[in-house]
């Protein structure tokens, strides 16, 4: 690998203060989580179509992938009495929290004519303050720690909190608010969701910023203290055309956040769950039983990591999710799943338990671990301009992946609406039907297989591997 501009001093860092720092993570996909629900409130609740919440989300999705590249510009561009990282932190929370309150406590208030509106313009601010601290996340693990061996540390971090959030935002609605209000057609229902999410979330973003306090100083993230450096938005294009590595890590990312997007789509879910299944709770119940063994595979593939490198171990477990995947797809066709039981235990459950384990083990670890590898992006920048810029790598990342993963909400929205399903989503109680199932088993399995054959070809042109990655650094 060429290098222009010298080694990287290398800076590691306490364990808690990586595992606190990941709470940022963790705060963000609590937002998104249970925005993963909001089709239903603006379906069911506020009364707009299927198909208008479907674009609706897809724009506002596309707009979030927009305000990266301007938010990480001004990131790298920050320098003041607080740090870089820790007031997006803060103002992010307080953007998210504040519009998610308005959104489901007033949307539904506002006349008929005026709600597609006023849920663009709610939902607009819910994005922006997103953005930053979702900024903050792609960003600020550069200067957490450079150290080849704490880096995928990040990702068990990241990879166990998401798991617990999602698993536990699936638990509370299906176990128990549906069991509380019987129907996703409650405004309680959301009500109650969204002073929850927001209270853990607020807790999650204070411990993310005492993770990162001391790191966030000029001593971590001005690399050359006699150097001062020019940051224009003209070098996300200079960036994008030079560093081959970030090109390849975005497409690969961004063919698997598009199918994350499609298979974690809180519809499809109700579909396997509720409808194919028909035992909606077990969507919640299942992610509590499933979190120790995943932690176990999780745990394996940062060992993994630490000896073969972050890129070996990103296709190695693609390649595992396809063959579970398919597995479990070949189960929802020739097996009945409705047999799947917590209270008599058969061979179908145990099977499936164990498909579903496995499965969740890997996808978290591919998931999870092109976070870190961003960081090596950076680095690796740093090395071919001297231009420490962990804002504008972390943003032009987010871009590509946002507006690529934006696709998924539209995709499944527009299929249904195609399929029949114009004014009102699928529900728990609706009968299955052999296009239901069909299209069940096309985005839950068809689609990810899809998108991660594409991320293992990608990463054949990804060349920042174990070897490469050795020589940026020196202690």
């Amino acid at each position: 690998m060429e290098n222009k501009h010298g080694h990287i001093e290398q800076n590691s860092a306490r364990i808690w203060q990586i595992g606190l720092f990941s709470l940022n993570n963790t705060s963000t996909n609590l937002f998104l989580a249970m925005m993963g629900y909001v089709s239903y409130y603006a379906n069911g609740i506020a009364g707009l179509s299927v198909v208008l919440i479907s674009v609706i989300l897809t724009g506002m999705r596309i707009f979030d992938g927009v305000t990266d590249p301007v938010i990480g510009y001004f990131i790298d561009k920050t320098n003041g009495k607080y740090g870089k990282f820790r007031p997006y932190i803060v103002i992010g929370y307080l953007l998210m929290a504040i519009s998610s309150l308005i959104l489901f406590f007033t949307t539904s208030l506002v006349p008929v004519i005026l709600r597609p509106f006023y849920f663009i313009i709610v939902y607009s601010v819910y994005i922006i303050g997103y953005t930053f601290q979702t900024a903050v996340v792609k960003s600020g693990q550069s200067v957490i720690t450079n150290d080849m061996k704490q880096r995928p540390m990040i990702t068990f971090f990241d990879s166990t909190f998401i798991m617990f959030a999602h698993g536990l935002v699936a638990f509370y609605v299906s176990v128990y608010l549906i069991e509380k209000y019987k129907t996703f057609q409650s405004q309680a229902l959301f009500s109650e969701f969204v002073i929850t999410v927001v209270i853990v979330a607020g807790i999650c973003s204070a411990l993310a910023v005492v993770g990162i306090w001391s790191k966030d100083n000029v001593k971590y993230f001005k690399l050359e203290e006699d150097k001062k450096q020019q940051i224009h938005f003209r070098d996300y294009v200079t960036i994008i055309k030079h560093n081959k590595p970030i090109r390849m890590l975005v497409i690969a990312a961004a063919s698997n956040k598009f199918a994350q997007m499609v298979y974690g789509n809180s519809t499809v879910l109700v579909m396997l769950y509720g409808i194919l299944m028909q035992n909606y709770p077990l969507a919640g119940i299942i992610g509590i039983i499933v979190g120790i063994p995943n932690l176990g595979i999780i745990y394996l593939g940062i060992e993994h990591a630490k000896r073969c490198g972050q890129k070996k171990t990103l296709v190695r477990s693609t390649y595992l999710a396809i063959v579970f995947q398919t597995i479990l797809m070949l189960m929802m066709i020739f097996t009945d799943l409705t047999k799947v039981s917590l209270k008599h235990i058969n061979f179908i459950t145990v099977a499936f338990l164990l498909v579903f384990t496995l499965l969740n083990g890997v996808k978290s670890i591919s998931n999870n671990i092109v976070v870190p590898m961003i960081a090596d992006c950076t680095d690796y920048e740093y090395t071919l301009s001297g231009h420490f810029v962990p804002g504008i790598m972390g943003a032009l990342f987010s871009f590509i992946d946002k507006s690529f993963s934006a696709l998924g909400t539209g995709f499944v929205g527009i299929a249904l609406a195609i399929a029949g399903y114009s004014k009102v989503f699928p529900q728990v109680e609706d009968p299955l039907t052999p296009q239901l199932k069909f299209l069940t088993i096309f985005f839950y399995c068809m689609i990810p297989i899809i998108g991660w054959i594409v991320t293992i070809f990608i990463m054949r042109f990804y060349k920042l591997d174990k070897n490469n990655m050795k020589g940026l650094y020196k202690k």
